[in-house]
């Protein structure tokens, strides 16, 4: 189409499909149309559903040129007619294309029923092309129902949206649906190719693979880019000129990155987030380039070869390959999950660059969780009454072992865990862990009533936090049993009781702290002191503490029958 000075017209207009051929990637839905047309089984609805700029509207006018062209071979428009022409560029009386946003109200709809009876003017079959059709209100639908259920014969209707979920059931019922699909990344770079060498452009192909992975799967989109590239660009158009243009970052840029969060290089990783900025790239797509990155890692790291990659291109597939088995499938999720949350969260704060600077130090101080996943896997597959012997990990802290029984055998690989199968003749070791945390200097202390509250100060020296916070709110202890320890709160503490201490993994950290002090597995029991009634007349004496009483030979012998804990003590009055 030529171009009089001061009516360029633009490329996605320009390079519009005519014909079913020239739809790219929709081939499913043009084949489906042009067997219709051959069979003279065309429906009198479509419902044509996608994402913005995959073909819709123009596969709408292809199949109107195709019922009305008296030059069709094939089911393909000969697009040299007058009508041709004429509903190519949307002059035609006869086939109206209505936008359902601005027209949404029940008078349009009445103004379409009224015309769909008229006879058509000189085509021989009538088209309403409605675009954006769940914008029509309930009302309108409602109108619309009866006509589209029993249409004329010379009328058909071609409905097109983005938001099929919007449009009722009783409209898609009457209704056949083809579904639109994003189109592949690589077909848009072959056609974006053709349209540079029939302008006369030089662009080379890493410029424009990245404006096909920037379209996302839209067509139009693609060419509204290339067109603004073609207006920014010289004599020959590279990828620097793209991502100067789109504000985005180059493929090495974000693989250095990468690397330094990688690395846990936390300096690093500010200096190219500043480095980045300072070069024009913007934070949001800065963002969005991370998480496909992030994205093409965990395919690489899958082993899913054939799928395309969409935060770089295709040439860095094996550095890529060579990062993603050195971070780990784990951490590479895990931070895709940061990433998503930063990005949900970057429209709705004006500190965008904070928010952005805390997300890439959280990349950059995950642990390795490949290691940790690994690990458990480990740990889970280990056989029945095995015993883990000289793994790296493994804490040096000697084992408290029963009397007159002998350690296994240790053999002397440091590098490969081994295990030794239990047998009658060989006694078991017990598999309770003692914490890997305590230092192997520190001697025990015997577990008993004596040695109580020395325990009792060991234990709130090694536990911080919240949890060390209210185990010191404690109001005493007790030995309840050889291997039992009860620790008692007050019931204005009841809060903080059942948020912390309920918890199975607060109990097990106490418990196995205690089991490290002592040399022994302990176990805890939690309690929360009963109100004590005032009694009228009282002689005023303190009731006995129950640590007093349990020192008694006749209370230690009740204990250990019922397995039953003192629970408070009181003198008897003498008269």
């Amino acid at each position: 189409m030529a171009n009089t000075k001061g009516t360029y017209t633009v490329l996605a207009r320009r390079y519009r499909p005519q014909t079913f051929q020239d739809v790219v990637g929709q081939q499913h839905v043009a084949q489906a149309l042009k067997n219709a047309i051959l069979a003279d089984r065309v429906a009198h609805a479509y419902l044509f559903t996608g994402a913005r700029g995959v073909g819709k509207t123009s596969m709408a006018r292809i199949l109107a040129k195709a019922l009305n062209c008296l030059q069709a071979e094939n089911g393909e428009p000969c697009n040299q007619c007058e009508m041709c022409h004429a509903i190519s560029t949307g002059s035609d009386v006869d086939v109206m294309e209505i936008d359902g946003a601005s027209n949404r109200g029940i008078d349009d709809i009445r103004a379409l029923r009224a015309n769909v009876g008229i006879r058509s003017m000189r085509t021989r079959i009538k088209m309403y092309i409605i675009d954006e059709v769940h914008m029509l209100t309930k009302e309108a639908f409602n109108a619309l129902l009866k006509t589209l259920e029993e249409p004329p014969a010379n009328v058909k209707f071609v409905f097109c949206t983005t938001e099929p979920q919007k449009v009722p059931d009783t409209i898609l019922s009457r209704c056949q649906r083809f579904d639109f699909s994003s189109i592949e990344t690589q077909a848009i770079s072959e056609r974006l190719a053709e349209i540079a060498t029939q302008e006369g452009v030089e662009v080379t192909n890493e410029a424009i693979d990245l404006v096909a992975r920037r379209a996302g799967g839209s067509m139009r989109d693609s060419q509204s880019l290339f067109d603004q590239l073609l207006a920014f660009g010289g004599e020959k158009i590279e990828a620097k000129d793209v991502n100067q243009l789109l504000g985005t970052a180059d493929d090495d840029r974000l693989i250095s990155l990468i690397e330094a969060i990688k690395r846990q290089d936390r300096g690093k990783v500010l200096s190219e987030i500043d480095d980045a900025i300072h070069a024009g790239v913007q934070l949001g797509n800065l963002l969005d380039q991370l998480v496909n990155v992030y994205r093409d890692l965990m395919i690489v790291q899958c082993g899913a070869e054939s799928v395309e990659l969409l935060g770089v291109g295709g040439d860095q597939r094996p550095r890529l390959t060579e990062l993603a088995h050195s971070i780990g499938l784990q951490t590479i999720t895990s931070a895709m999950q940061i990433l998503s949350e930063t990005k949900s969260r970057l429209m709705r704060v004006p500190h965008a660059r904070a928010l952005i600077d805390l997300a890439v130090i959280r990349l950059a101080s995950l642990e390795d969780l490949q290691s940790v996943s690994q690990l458990i896997t480990e740990l889970k597959s280990r056989p029945p009454g095995a015993v883990t012997i000289g793994t790296p990990t493994q804490s040096s802290r000697p084992t408290q072992q029963a009397p007159q029984k002998k350690t296994p055998e240790i053999t002397s690989d440091e590098t490969q865990p081994h295990y030794v199968e239990a047998s009658q003749s060989q006694p078991v070791v017990s598999q309770e862990v003692i914490p890997q945390s305590e230092s192997p200097n520190r001697p025990t202390i015997e577990f008993s009533e004596a040695t109580r509250e020395e325990i009792w100060k060991e234990l709130l020296t090694r536990i911080e936090g919240s949890l060390g916070s209210y185990l010191r709110q404690a109001i005493r202890t007790e030995v309840s049993s050889a291997d039992r320890l009860t620790v008692i709160f007050s019931e204005k503490h009841k809060f903080s009781f059942d948020s912390l201490l309920q918890k199975p993994e607060n109990q097990r950290l106490v418990e196995d702290c205690l089991s490290g002090i002592a040399g022994q597995r302990i176990h805890v029991k939690f309690n929360l002191e009963a109100s004590k009634p005032q009694v009228s007349g009282s002689s005023g004496q303190a009731p006995m503490h129950p640590t007093a009483a349990a020192k008694h030979e006749f209370v230690k012998q009740a204990e250990s029958i019922f397995s039953a804990t003192i629970g408070r003590t009181d003198r008897i009055r003498k008269n």
